[in-house]
């Protein structure tokens, strides 16, 4: 009996790990390539950079300690951001950040946010377990750490205790280049040149924590927001630098609130406006609270929450079915910007923190995501993973010792190529692979023709224990290719502070015959590859 059967049931291929001892990616590959054809001739859609954006709420530690410690701390930093996190997130080209959520968007209010900071007020975040908040870190903070990071604001507005005036006066106060009242506030405050916002999310979760609207009342307030929140920023009043207004759109499968908006869109085009939509799913919240383990798991967990991952593909089709009804022209955008695994709680740690592991199912939980707004970029124009730092499906842990990048940093880092690259056609037979009562394909994979012209292929052996040996065929053929893979000795295995190195991206064995690139590629591991013609 093959022990690494793809028929294997998930308590017999745990069991045959354990008892073996083989690491996951030493475990031989099927005898049957699978044959990948590449079309090189073929346009595709540009695939936006700001598919790969990020997330950073006032929820735990992923604000505080994860970027600010203010400018009196011993860890470094700069005018109080932490010198080692921006680094990092400048290796991986943020595109953009959203700020300030999340829930916690819709009880902010930015005035409590700017001034010297030790006259500011001290609030609370009722959201996420009634800690203080100090306001340390506002509008002023924000852009500056998105600024030394490279990436474009997101600015997410309060509609749902907020006001029409309110949010208005927070683009003015930040956008303004003349002397009005606001404008001069910000210089006062240390800011002569006014702000750059490239994008503003008109509320967040309205059918939920940001007020529990029906989406007729939802759309109603967002022809107001749209209408009155403007944008006073002389470089950002033009095409294509103009600023993005994204609406806050449906809950996974929730189509009628899609339908709801679009329709009042499709109705109000002339009179207001906006050029994206929003969508959030998580992974792991199919029952709730969310109870997977983030770590020490098995494999029924791993097929578990790797099938919930794939309904992304889903949600993302039928939500872009309805929008095609009010705009086959496709101008409003579909942004995915809140996405990511959503486990149990460490154990131990504040639950309302939201603090887990990030293992190399989340890194390969990244990976089927970002090629599925891929496979769509003709109407997702945007995704923001949750979170950042600290945060659930996290880029960077952090502590008074530094940092550890995750697998799904890792992930991220690895698709940097993919950014405004072309998406180029590629066919395969997927394969499948049976764990327990859970079905998965065996392989998912993208390509895409850079800005530079090359070729880049990324490729997810979904299999928790074989190997799987993929042959490349391209239009005109391939010399050769070079890349990385990222695996782990387990599907479960993490990068900790005693061990950051155990989850890293490794160089990857390429070989070319007769106009193929062939390689193999370990159990449960992701490969970027650049094609050489």
């Amino acid at each position: 009996m093959n022990l690494f059967s793809r028929s294997a049931t998930g308590a017999a291929l745990a069991t045959a790990l354990a008892v073996t001892g083989v690491p996951a990616m030493a475990a031989p590959a099927a005898e049957a390539p699978v044959v990948l054809t590449l079309s090189t001739q073929a346009a595709g859609p540009t695939i936006s950079r700001h598919l790969f954006g990020q997330f950073a709420e006032h929820l735990g530690t992923g604000i505080y300690g994860g970027v600010w410690v203010g400018p009196d701390s011993p860890i470094p930093n700069v005018r109080g951001i932490r010198k080692d996190v921006v680094a990092a997130l400048k290796a991986l080209r943020v595109p953009n950040v959203r700020w300030p959520g999340g829930c916690f968007a819709d009880k902010y209010h930015w005035r409590d946010g700017i001034g010297p900071r030790g006259r500011r007020p001290v609030t609370l975040n009722p959201d996420w377990g009634g800690v203080e908040e100090s306001n340390a870190f506002g509008s002023h903070e924000f852009l500056d750490f998105a600024q030394q990071i490279g990436a474009d604001a997101y600015l997410s507005i309060n509609v749902g205790s907020g006001t029409v005036a309110e949010a208005g006066g927070w683009l003015e106060y930040l956008t303004s280049p003349n002397g009005s009242t606001l404008a001069r506030e910000r210089v006062r405050n240390g800011a002569r040149a006014p702000f750059k916002v490239a994008m503003l999310g008109i509320g967040n979760e309205t059918w939920g924590c940001g007020g529990s609207m029906k989406p007729e009342e939802y759309a109603a307030e967002l022809k107001k927001y749209a209408t009155f929140v403007l944008n006073h920023h002389p470089a950002q009043q033009q095409a294509p630098n103009k600023m993005l207004r994204i609406a806050s759109g449906p809950n996974q499968g929730d189509e009628r609130f899609t339908d709801v908006v679009m329709s009042h869109w499709k109705d109000h085009i002339y009179s207001w406006g906006m050029e994206g939509l929003s969508l959030h799913s998580y992974t792991g919240i199919e029952k709730w609270p969310p109870s997977h383990p983030s770590q020490a798991f098995g494999v029924d967990e791993y097929a578990a929450v790797l099938r919930n991952t794939l309904d992304m593909d889903g949600y993302v089709r039928r939500h872009a079915a309805v929008m095609d009804r009010y705009d086959p022209e496709r101008k409003v955008g579909l942004y995915v910007d809140e996405w990511g695994a959503w486990y149990a709680p460490l154990p131990g740690s504040n639950p309302a923190f939201l603090q887990q592991q990030n293992s190399q199912r989340d890194a390969l939980i990244a990976a089927l995501n970002l090629n599925i707004f891929m496979r769509h970029a003709e109407r997702v124009r945007g995704a923001n993973v949750a979170q950042m730092v600290n945060v659930l499906q996290a880029m960077i842990l952090t502590s008074d010792r530094g940092i550890v990048l995750t697998p799904t940093y890792h992930a991220f880092r690895l698709y940097i190529p993919f950014q405004d690259a072309e998406r180029l056609p590629l066919a395969f037979e997927a394969g499948d692979v049976v764990l327990g009562d859970v079905r998965l394909p065996r392989l998912d994979a993208v390509a895409a023709r850079g800005r530079d012209g090359q070729v880049w292929v990324a490729l997810v052996n979904l299999d928790p224990a074989q190997s799987l040996a993929v042959e490349l065929a391209a239009e005109g053929g391939a010399v050769g290719a070079q890349g990385e893979v990222l695996a782990a000795p387990r599907f479960d295995g993490v990068n900790s502070f005693e061990q950051p190195q155990q989850v890293v991206p490794r160089p990857v064995a390429v070989r070319a015959e007769a106009g193929r690139v062939r390689l193999t590629l370990p159990p449960a591991s992701l490969s970027v590859v650049a094609l050489r013609r």
